[in-house]
């Protein structure tokens, strides 16, 4: 790995492109604290996906779905979903939870989303923002950077949208990144970078072999196929696990 430093007092934005030939590449950056300007560019040795057919469902999280307890929209909040996944986790301290996304990480994610590469999946409950995930688009290819929950599977839920938003966009790959005990359960496997390096390059294939539409589209269509469209995706997320 390798720091990119800022000019001196400043905290300059990752040039977008620099970020997605990054992702391409199969490398991301990360921060050592909330407050530092340099960044970290991380190629793990291993890798960890979630194969879109293999999402486990506990009872309960289908449940949830099924009732539709929360309003789910996509890029409606953005920046506060990131600011929620860089906060303190409650009883936690200040300086350790989440501590990789810094100020300069934020903005750059940003700037990353205005500009259409990066998304939000959000879980709203009484009008309030109460779980969601945040990460980077680009062909049929999903990286998940971070996600947060106030209340019960709020964040599952949303993993479920996104996993079923990425079935109906023709999406094929969802990166998690690192391998965590709370990823397994939801059927995350691990796997060499090399093998994560072929099947990104397998998803980045022209359109024409294999048509797809933008995660927003995905989504969308989820939202409009019916009056309750936490029924049609836990029976979709069922039927394809």
């Amino acid at each position: 790995m390798s720091k990119l430093n800022p000019p001196p007092g400043t905290q300059s934005l990752i040039d977008p492109e620099l970020l997605l030939l990054a992702y391409r590449s199969g490398i991301f950056p990360m921060a050592e604290t909330r407050d530092d300007p340099e960044i970290m560019w991380i190629e793990p040795r291993e890798r960890a996906i979630l194969p879109l057919e293999g999402l486990n469902l506990s009872r309960s999280l289908l449940r949830t779905l099924r009732r539709d307890r929360f309003e789910v929209t996509c890029n409606r909040a953005f920046e506060g979903v990131i600011a929620r996944c860089a906060a303190p986790r409650d009883g936690e301290d200040d300086d350790v939870s989440e501590s990789w996304i810094s100020k300069r990480i934020t903005d750059s994610y940003v700037m990353l989303h205005k500009l259409g590469h990066a998304h939000s999946i959000e879980c709203w409950r009484d009008g309030q923002l109460v779980g969601g995930l945040y990460g980077v688009a680009f062909d049929r290819v999903f990286c998940g950077e971070s996600m947060f929950s106030l209340e019960s599977d709020a964040s599952k839920v949303a993993l479920c949208w996104l996993v079923a938003a990425m079935q109906a966009a023709g999406m094929e790959l969802l990166d998690c990144q690192f391998m965590t005990t709370h990823l397994a359960s939801l059927g995350a496997v691990a796997m060499p970078q090399a093998r994560y390096m072929e099947l990104v390059a397998k998803s980045c294939r022209p359109a024409d072999e294999a048509p797809y539409v933008a995660l927003p589209e995905g989504f969308s269509s989820l939202a409009a196929a019916s009056s309750s469209p936490g029924k049609t995706i836990a029976q979709s997320l069922i039927q394809t696990s």
